[in-house]
């Protein structure tokens, strides 16, 4: 999925093109609004809540369009009659107003709600990493509220703080020296350190398309271990491994230096 700094530049992105105007296109391709009709309404404001994107509508009455990316989906902006870069048959909702349209493809989730439900979307969630309510002490707080949990998962975990996705797991694990499974209660003392980075990996990265954990743009050396399996580690050559880490039935490939990142 993508990290929490993708869906917040989709959500600026979004609020450049929509927000302050009027809907000439309304149309929802799920069956669940396929009969929604918000032509008329006007855009107030989209933003991003971990890996949530929210988009408020004015119309008769107040609306939430809540949009989730999972693994496929995107949110594309074009101008009135260019191309789209994907299938239509792909395009889940799309919006339009004078001079550009907003196309939302391949879509996890697409929800209608009223705006007085908006919270309950995102009730679950921890504190969000890009939020203007970030909570470090909160963070910590649920992090610790499992104390063996593998702290790779409960890195990954929403309901702890949103925005972490794998890429950021396996470079927060690395850059702090700590093997992805070891448990929470054996690097207490790391994790304030670990959720401090977490927050400042993702602010560095929130205004640039092209993320880099070791500051360095060029393609093949933007990170330090993510999808570097069997390449050398930057700091001692040793290969990176990696494996799928997880819950049975919610594994997630997790990457490290067996050197740098030993097990404990």
């Amino acid at each position: 999925m993508p990290e929490g700094d993708t869906v917040y530049r989709a959500a600026a992105k979004l609020d450049r093109a929509l927000s302050g105007r009027q809907l000439l296109v309304s149309d929802f391709r799920v069956p669940a609004y396929a009969t929604l009709d918000l032509t008329g309404a006007t855009v107030r404001h989209s933003f991003s809540r971990g890996k949530h994107l929210i988009t408020r509508i004015d119309h008769e009455r107040d609306w939430s369009l809540h949009t989730h990316l999972k693994m496929e989906g995107s949110w594309h902006v074009y101008p009135t009659g260019e191309k789209w870069r994907r299938p239509a048959e792909q395009a889940r909702v799309v919006l339009g107003v004078e001079g550009r349209s907003a196309v939302g493809f391949s879509l996890g989730i697409v929800e209608v709600v009223p705006r007085h439900e908006e919270h309950a979307l995102t009730a679950h969630l921890g504190p969000d990493l890009l939020g203007p309510d970030w909570d470090e002490d909160e963070a910590l707080a649920r992090l610790r509220s499992q104390p063996e949990r593998p702290v790779g998962e409960a890195l990954l975990d929403q309901r702890n703080l949103a925005g972490v996705g794998n890429m950021y797991m396996a470079e927060l694990c690395f850059t702090s020296g700590i093997h992805p499974t070891t448990s929470v209660a054996a690097v207490d003392g790391q994790l304030p350190r670990l959720v401090r980075r977490a927050h400042q990996m993702l602010a560095v990265n929130k205004e640039r398309a092209i993320q880099s954990t070791t500051g360095n743009l060029r393609e093949r050396e933007r990170m330090w271990v993510y999808r570097r399996d069997k390449s050398p580690c930057r700091r001692c050559r040793t290969p990176i491994a990696v494996a799928m880490v997880g819950e049975p039935g919610r594994e997630r490939a997790a990457y490290w230096c067996p050197s740098c990142q030993p097990e404990r």
